[in-house]
């Protein structure tokens, strides 16, 4: 069972979902800047533009405001954490309890699972796709 009050088990699951949701977009925004390095070699030369450091700390700051965002909207009452089923750990509640909290998970699903996924594949297969065109091209040469 639980064995801290609901306050810890509120911090408890927010950290899970907060550093689980960056975890997701770190992969993403990674995937899609090596897909635009390597799909794309020309892309921001055009006005003189290259990936900086400043552009990598932008990034950063992104991934954690979209996992801020998602985590912290229980916390204003839209969705809510709370014992898992088993009552060992806490997470959030996926037992819609209103209409509210039903389209949470459904934003949860959408925007931190399928959106990021499909994003992920995507990068990847263009990618692959670009490598396969560039060997093929390298053959006929």
């Amino acid at each position: 069972r639980w064995l801290f009050d609901q306050a810890v088990c509120t911090l408890y699951a927010f950290c899970g979902v907060l550093f689980g949701l960056s975890s997701l977009a770190s992969l993403t925004v990674l995937s899609t800047v090596c897909c635009l390095k390597v799909c794309y070699p020309a892309y921001g030369r055009c006005w003189d533009v290259r990936f900086s450091h400043g552009h990598a700390m932008g990034l950063l700051l992104a991934v954690w405001a979209y996992a801020l965002a998602f985590a912290a909207t229980p916390l204003a009452r839209w969705g809510s954490y709370g014992p898992e089923p088993y009552g060992t750990a806490c997470c959030i509640t996926w037992e819609p309890s209103s209409k509210e909290a039903m389209l949470y998970i459904l934003a949860l699903l959408i925007c931190c699972y399928l959106l990021p996924c499909l994003l992920i594949l995507a990068s990847y297969a263009l990618i692959l796709w670009t490598v396969w065109a560039s060997q093929r091209a390298l053959r006929r040469h």
